[in-house]
């Protein structure tokens, strides 16, 4: 396959009024509310506002696009990487060397860990002071990539807090000392091509994430020869990722004509190639690294619903028990009990039933659509041996009689993560809003595997 590139105008999106955005947007009373009037209408779309579709500048995708970076322009280039995988299949040397061809002197920032600190952040940014690159180039999943997003708010403005970077679409203009490139070695997150980063405060246990157009790279690079390296866990907790990227982007309340066709699509390649990929078959891995990057250009744009709320905050909360909840199994796991809950809304029930005749599921109802489509989504689940809730979420993610969540420890602590839930940057365009006592009967329905009827 050769390399392609894609030129992409920078149009404006979801030109509100972030001049009201508050310090504690996001961790208030009213935050998801608040957030929610920003974005949304709640009727299905936005109305009355003009609107901003926004992704990287270019996008070389096909194998061999990591040359890309010979044609790179500059004089620093801080490569940013995780815990090895990259260096040990050579793709991180090859990085290296091509920015050099480019002409650039190259320094690594290494180790960065999965989901990753505050701290881990600060100390990168840190690094980048002492460097001052003018090229970030962020190597491998979602974890390097979303800390090294970080880490460039902080190199271009030192005196920022963790909390001000928070702030919902109230990041001050980057690009003043450095552009960034992203380059994805996982078929889910996407945040090559997206405005969110997910950073984790470990004396919290909560993951919160930075979400604004300014953190979009520039320039993304999708080459699935990194991809076919995965391991095959990683390979169904990140493609489940991007089925929920994919489905929560086409019901957000945010959605529009640009974001739909590249959900849909997202969810038809998934729904194609994730289970053969997940099996070995390397061309349907490649096809799945296209699929989440066309799923990411949908939710980085669309947003995303509770699913990914209620993965933030549930991930770390119970590592004093030894393990996190992988972000992708928690939304493979949550996905069809937040579509039972979000089909009460009219409005969210008919996508769900365009999702499903999409995928050419039958049902000659909305609610035989949805249930179809439920049905489907846990099949697949199955398929890749994730487990279907909490209780049966082991240490090592496989499904379990008795996971590592005790169900006294979860009970006492789903008040707090109820209420964090809701406060979530991602509630605000979920199709239908809950209470908290909505959020705590839902997030014990996805630990104890029970239907949802309310």
């Amino acid at each position: 396959m050769e390399t392609e590139r894609i030129a992409t105008p920078v149009v404006h999106m979801l030109y509100l009024t972030y001049a009201e955005t508050t310090p504690d947007l996001g961790y208030d009373s009213n935050g998801g509310q608040r957030l929610q009037k920003m974005v949304a209408t709640g009727s299905g779309g936005l109305e009355e506002h003009m609107a901003r579709f926004t992704l990287p500048r270019d996008l070389y995708h096909g194998k061999g696009a990591l040359e890309a970076l010979k044609d790179f322009e500059g004089k620093r280039a801080m490569i940013c990487v995780g815990g090895g995988s990259m260096k040990r299949f050579g793709f991180l040397d090859r990085a290296k060397q091509y920015l050099e061809e480019a002409g650039m002197e190259v320094c690594l920032f290494e180790g960065i860990e999965p989901d990753p600190s505050v701290e881990t952040v600060m100390k990168g940014a840190k690094a980048m002071e002492e460097f001052k690159p003018d090229w970030i180039v962020a190597m491998g999943g979602g974890s390097p990539i979303d800390a090294a997003k970080a880490m460039w708010i902080k190199y271009e403005y030192p005196d920022i807090t963790f909390e001000d970077m928070c702030k919902v679409f109230g990041i001050p203009k980057l690009r003043k000392k450095a552009h960034f490139c992203a380059i994805s070695s996982t078929s889910g997150t996407a945040t090559e091509v997206t405005a969110f980063s997910i950073i984790t405060d470990y004396e919290k246990g909560i993951k919160y994430p930075i979400a604004d157009f300014e953190i979009t790279p520039d320039v993304a690079i999708v080459d699935p020869e990194l991809a076919e390296t995965m391991p095959q866990k990683l390979v169904a907790h990140t493609g489940m990722d991007a089925m929920t990227h994919a489905i929560e982007a086409y019901v957000s309340t945010a959605n529009c004509d640009f974001t739909d066709p590249l959900a849909l699509h997202a969810i038809k390649m998934i729904q194609r190639d994730l289970v053969g990929s997940y099996n070995g078959d390397m061309e349907k891995r490649d096809s799945m690294h296209n699929a989440q990057c066309l799923a990411g250009m949908a939710f980085s744009n669309a947003l995303l619903g509770i699913v990914h709320s209620m993965a933030h905050k549930t991930g770390a909360a119970f590592a004093d028990y030894g393990a996190h909840i992988i972000h992708g199994a928690a939304n493979a796991m949550y996905l069809p009990k937040v579509i039972a809950f979000n089909a009460k809304d009219e409005t969210a029930k008919k996508r769900y039933g365009e999702i499903a005749d999409f995928m050419g599921l039958g049902g000659g109802t909305l609610d035989e659509k949805v249930a179809l489509l439920i049905t489907y989504l846990r099949g697949m689940n199955d398929d890749l041996k994730i487990p279907h809730c909490i209780k049966n979420y082991g240490a090592d993610s496989y499904p379990t009689e008795q996971g590592f969540v005790p169900e006294e420890v979860f009970l006492e602590r789903l008040p707090e993560i109820a209420a964090n839930a809701i406060l979530d940057a991602c509630t605000g365009s979920n199709p239908r809003q809950p209470s908290q006592e909505e959020m705590e009967k839902l997030l014990k329905c996805c630990y104890y595997d029970t239907e949802v009827d309310f």
